[in-house]
């Protein structure tokens, strides 16, 4: 116990520094969480600080910790895909979200079959369509933040790049879960994927309802609080039962966060939650950078690494430009405006560690290029704010930006976007 108590104290203290550091080189808070888990990994003194510091008996419970963790923020991230968001640009949002995944998954295929040659899998096929997906995400909640802290969120350019990220989001899931299945399939209990669509079905057209009632039900300001007492074991027992049918338990976390009623502004009512999110971001997010930290060694990469990681960040960001690009001038959004929605869909950050850590888990990456593609994450993360601070220089807000005028990209701004 004195183990853990201490391991807990330096994951949060430094967690809340290097998160305050990157917010001073106006970077979101999660690059230098990200990076404080990685130092506190093997990279430093030959994993000597992290022996010292995570030994192997705690190591498990950390490990628990941080799933906890993740299945809370799965969660939220269900319940901030608002269907509000589609509202006056569904075509638009649709054509870009899709745009957005082909293209770099197109690429990312193109490169894993360069990549299974040096870094050897038991599923080649799990192995291409996971690179290909890491490759192709969006993190929704690091763009949202993005948005808000720079007065974006209202923007017509900031409404379509959450819907787009939103739907984008549901497809990488869906493609993961694929991957759950291919990798899962040679289990004894594999009868079990058969059940995920009825059980999506039920959560859908049971669940929901069933949950919209309680929900209507506590709109009182004495019970809005309660909602909690569904939402945390209604969670839990949903991502058991997607880890039982051999899924991963983020999905059913994803899920229930998908059917859960919303009150006003899509929120979920009550204060209670709020507090859970705060607890969850200071303490269990941070567990999980660490734990993921822990299997990320940049001491071993050589010059022979250096050539993938450049492979691998040139076709991720060339793929989602390209992509995003190409959808937006479909509907004749303006050059500019849709450069800047290429950069905001090319930020991956916490999203792309969790897929990644799902790749690890499942026996589709191995701790090497487990380390590149978090590298990856990190720095296309990272370049997001100097290039909106270029491309969006002399400009108040990018909704600001003037518009094409035979564009027929029309979207309604949100009254609130979190």
């Amino acid at each position: 116990m004195l183990h853990v108590l201490f391991a807990l104290a330096v994951i949060v203290a430094a967690a809340q520094i290097f998160g305050a550091i990157a917010r001073r080189m106006n970077q979101p808070a999660v690059i230098g969480e990200i990076a404080a888990g990685i130092l506190l990994g093997p990279t430093l003194f030959d994993g000597a600080l992290s022996d010292s510091l995570f030994p192997e008996e705690i190591r498990p419970l950390l490990s628990t910790l941080a799933n906890i963790g993740i299945a809370l923020f799965m969660f939220a991230v269900g319940t901030e895909v608002d269907r509000r968001l589609l509202r006056g640009n569904r075509l638009a949002a649709v054509t870009v979200s899709i745009s957005s995944v082909v293209v770099p998954f197109a690429f990312g295929c193109a490169l894993a079959t360069y990549l299974v040659l040096r870094h050897p899998t038991t599923n080649g096929l799990a192995f291409v369509l996971f690179v290909g997906t890491a490759m192709s995400v969006t993190a929704f909640p690091v763009l949202a933040r993005i948005l808000t802290d720079r007065g974006l969120s209202r923007t017509p350019t900031g409404a379509l790049a959450l819907s787009a990220a939103a739907v984008a989001d549901l497809v990488a899931w869906s493609v993961l879960a694929l991957i759950a299945t291919l990798v899962g399939g040679a289990q004894e209990q594999s009868w079990r994927i058969a059940l995920a669509v009825p059980f999506g079905a039920i959560m859908f057209f049971v669940v929901r309802p069933l949950l919209g009632r309680v929900g209507r039900a506590m709109r009182t300001d004495q019970s809005r609080g309660r909602l909690l007492v569904v939402a945390i074991p209604g969670l839990l027992l949903s991502g058991a039962a997607t880890e039982w049918i051999g899924l991963h338990f983020i999905f059913g976390a994803f899920l229930f966060g998908l059917v859960m009623p919303r009150g006003e502004h899509g929120r979920i009512p009550g204060d209670g939650w709020e507090g859970v999110q705060r607890i969850s971001g200071v303490l269990l997010l941070p567990v999980y950078f660490v734990v993921a930290g822990l299997n990320v060694d940049l001491s071993t990469i050589a010059v022979a690494n250096l050539v993938e990681l450049g492979l691998i960040v040139l076709l991720s960001v060339g793929g989602k430009y390209a992509g995003t690009i190409a959808g937006a001038r479909l509907h004749r959004i303006p050059w500019r405006q849709a450069t800047i929605l290429a950069t905001l869909m090319n930020t991956r950050g916490l999203t792309e560690l969790i897929v990644l850590t799902v790749g690890l888990q499942l026996g589709v990456l191995d701790h090497g290029l487990f380390s590149l593609m978090v590298l990856m994450a990190l720095l296309t993360t990272a370049m997001a704010g100097p290039l909106l601070n270029v491309l969006n220089r002399g400009d108040r807000a990018v909704g600001a930006l003037p518009p094409d005028p035979d564009s027929t990209y029309l979207p309604q701004p949100l009254p609130h976007s979190r």
